[in-house]
């Protein structure tokens, strides 16, 4: 009967809490357009599918949807296959997901309108250059808090002294400062600046202060420092230059730098009558760049040593050459090469926004981010187990040696130091950290303070790790950019596993497959065949006898070489003629250049070999091979009427491509001749069809366009071989493998398509 009275009893209960409560609304199920095997796929996230994708082949020929919902299908079904085969399971795809969502997920941690002031703010000091000098009290960054206010209150007593002029600037700094560069120096750091060449707070210091006037002390890792701007400039932009460097060390003899200043002095000389690329690779000790023209990557202000900066600066044309002038590494004969002015804005932007995000002030963008989290996620720390936790660091996490023992105390073994959203982190998390993180660190830093850094540290990685769990629940496009990831990487692999990698290593069915489809696999009747076409009768004609003989003649010549009698020496002159020659012959690969030598009647015969060999030798030092060099040496056999022009060297351009043809001929009229060539099947070329197909020369005119067409070979209709139909039986057999494949799949899952949903869309 107690029995019986309960259920009655829970049962009236039940029944009376039906009939007072509201009822809570069912949202509708979301209309599903097509599953697979027990996977639903809603209408709504197929049609954004179909909408971003549908011109993604072709730009200028939409996909339908059925036909969009055929490869939506397929799609799907490779990654359900990839799914049952455990591919999203591997080490190797959780990796690769893992890499991918690091790099999709942060835009989500930068703040956009702080990054976008500080690009702004650095491209507005881009345009000024500063020059300052400093006083600097050393204090390491984890200073104990006795020493770090011992170091500030010194400094700031030293500030009161020199703005009460007990002591001027650059003495203070001789005497005080602790930068063994520029204390010597009164503190001047000697050369100017610009943006992100020092760190940030140093920087802000300097392109803010007045000229003259001294900052109130200010903290970076090194400690404290009093900054004061002697001069500012309007930004000189970068410039490009070429050197001449002849080494010579501080600790050389006496007679070692004489004797490199000689050398300096004889090359610059030499420079007045060699090309500056010969006596660069002839004089530079400069190993990297000797061979190159000396050629420097452009700089501005505060890159080189200040000698060799003001020196390359004060060069105002292209082309103008330095006297020697001498710095640490030696001395330099400087070439300026080019001028570069202050970018604009929008095309210094990208790379002032990875500068940003890179350089020290990557700090102010980090710190932003953790105050911003920590106002997202509740942080709650035990005080008690922080202090106890950090009381165990010793000196050795100074050098980065600190280990730990497990298990721990028990008034620290797995206990919570702290918790974000209520979820726990340990102590023993937290040491496996410091462990992992640890570096030496200055001298005189404090093992405590340090210790602090790496708790702070740690709770802002773990704020960090929590906001990249909840990427995809507080933004639906960071989830649904992960989901299209996650199928294309499946996708790619299941796509290698099952239809690439089969049908490019399996040789066997690969030639299998030839063999039971060779009539697939065929050449129609094909020509061999060169077709010129002009609307100039001369310039075909020109063309029918440059292509007579291989080497082809060009109708282009390089500037001849004048000597005077009895003279074989290259001028400056003959060495800038020959420089072209080389240009020329680099920039076409297929180029030959016949170089031919000739002599006067009074002068002895060797006279014009020499000039030849001298000619050859520029050219092979300035990378011609001799390989591309025909070699003729007339002597004075082929005399002209002006005898100067018989001590010379000329140069007679050849080319092993015929259309090299083509561009020498249109470089007389352009546009004026095309040049075709390859095999050719009925239907391909309009005016080979106009031909007679058999094998010589002919003339046709289609269209009032005159053609001249050379029939090499005709050869008749035939199967390709195996190698000649390779490439199309490894595409086909790939088709063959995926039908195969996904057939498959379809008898393994199933496909249903909901035709309503597709007839809604397809309106």
């Amino acid at each position: 009967m107690k029995y019986c009275f309960l259920v009655t009893t829970l049962l009236l209960i039940s029944l009376s809490a039906c009939k007072t409560s509201k009822p809570v609304p069912v949202p509708p199920a979301e209309p599903v357009i097509l599953t697979i095997g027990d996977k639903k796929f809603t209408t709504d996230e197929f049609f954004q599918s179909f909408t971003k994708n549908q011109f993604s082949d072709d730009t200028t020929k939409p996909t339908y949807i059925r036909d969009y919902l055929q490869l939506y299908t397929n799609l799907k079904l490779k990654v359900l296959g990839a799914q049952s085969e455990g591919r999203d399971t591997t080490a190797s795809f959780r990796e690769e997901m893992a890499s991918y969502r690091k790099q999709l997920g942060q835009p989500y941690f930068n703040d956009k309108v702080l990054i976008d002031n500080l690009i702004a703010e650095a491209y507005e000091r881009m345009k000024q250059e500063v020059r300052s000098s400093h006083i600097l009290f050393y204090v390491p960054l984890d200073a104990s808090p006795v020493d770090t206010l011992s170091a500030y209150r010194a400094i700031t007593a030293l500030r009161s002294r020199i703005l009460q002029k007990e002591i001027d600037f650059e003495s203070a700094a001789k005497q005080f400062s602790k930068d063994p560069a520029s204390a010597p120096k009164g503190g001047d750091l000697e050369s100017y600046f610009t943006v992100f060449k020092t760190v940030y707070p140093f920087e802000t210091a300097a392109y803010t202060l007045p000229v003259g006037q001294i900052s109130e002390p200010v903290r970076t890792k090194a400690g404290y420092h009093l900054i004061k701007v002697t001069d500012r400039r309007p930004s000189r932009g970068k410039v490009q230059v070429a050197h001449i460097l002849i080494s010579a060390s501080s600790s050389a003899t006496e007679e070692g730098k004489v004797a490199a200043k000689a050398k300096a002095e004889k090359a610059y000389n030499l420079l007045q009558q060699e090309a500056w690329e010969v006596v660069c690779r002839d004089y530079s000790d400069d190993a990297t760049t000797k061979n190159d023209g000396g050629l420097l990557k452009e700089f501005g202000s505060g890159i080189m040593v200040t000698d060799f900066e003001t020196a390359a600066f004060a060069l105002s044309k292209v082309g103008e050459i330095s006297k020697p002038i001498q710095t640490n590494y030696g001395w330099h004969i400087i070439k300026l090469v080019n001028r570069i002015p202050l970018e604009s804005f929008a095309e210094a932007a990208p790379q002032l926004r990875q500068k940003v995000t890179t350089d020290s002030r990557s700090t102010i963008v980090k710190d932003n981010l953790y105050k911003k989290l920590r106002g997202i996620y509740k942080v709650t720390e035990s005080g008690s187990v922080r202090d106890n936790t950090i009381s165990k660091f010793d000196s050795t996490l100074l050098f980065g040696q600190w280990i730990f023992v497990e298990p721990l105390a028990s008034s620290l073994e797995k206990k919570t130091l702290f918790q974000i959203d209520n979820k726990p982190y340990t102590v023993n998390q937290f040491y496996e950290y410091v462990r992992d993180s640890q570096r030496p660190v200055p001298e005189k830093s404090s093992a405590e303070v340090l210790g602090q850094r790496y708790y702070q540290e740690f709770i802002n990685k773990k704020l960090v790790e929590t906001e990249e769990e909840n990427l995809e629940k507080k933004y639906p496009e960071f989830r649904a950019l992960m989901n299209e990831m996650r199928d294309g990487v499946l996708f790619s692999q299941t796509m290698e596993a099952n239809v690439w990698e089969p049908s490019l290593t399996d040789s066997l069915a690969q030639k299998k497959y030839w063999e039971q489809n060779k009539d697939k696999y065929r050449y129609p009747e094909r020509t061999f065949a060169t077709i010129m076409v002009s609307d100039s009768d001369t310039l075909l004609k020109r063309a029918q006898e440059s292509l007579t003989s291989k080497p082809y003649q060009l109708r282009r010549k390089g500037t001849d070489l004048l000597f005077e009698s009895k003279v074989t020496v290259l001028s400056e002159k003959h060495r800038e003629a020959l420089f072209d020659v080389a240009l020329t012959m680099i920039n076409n690969e297929n180029y030959i250049v016949e170089v031919s030598s000739y002599g006067d009647s009074d002068e002895p015969d060797s006279l014009s070999s020499l000039r030849l060999r001298n000619a050859i030798k520029a050219l092979t030092n300035d990378n011609v091979p001799l390989t591309r060099i025909i070699e003729k040496d007339y002597g004075k056999f082929k005399p002209v009427t002006t005898a100067a022009r018989n001590r010379r060297v000329s140069f007679q351009f050849f080319s092993e491509s015929k259309k090299d043809i083509e561009k020498a001929l249109n470089a007389l009229k352009i546009g004026s001749i095309t040049l075709t060539e390859g095999a050719f099947a009925k239907g391909a070329n309009v005016y080979l069809d106009a031909t007679r197909w058999q094998v010589g020369n002919q003339i046709v005119n289609v269209n009032g366009k005159k053609a001249w067409v050379e029939i090499s070979k005709v050869q008749p209709a035939r199967n390709k071989t195996f190698a000649e139909a390779r490439g199309a039986v490894i595409n086909d057999s790939q088709k063959q493998l995926e039908t195969n494949w996904l057939n498959r799949l379809r008898q393994k899952f199933g496909v249903q398509v909901n035709e309503e949903e597709l007839k809604k869309l397809a309106k």
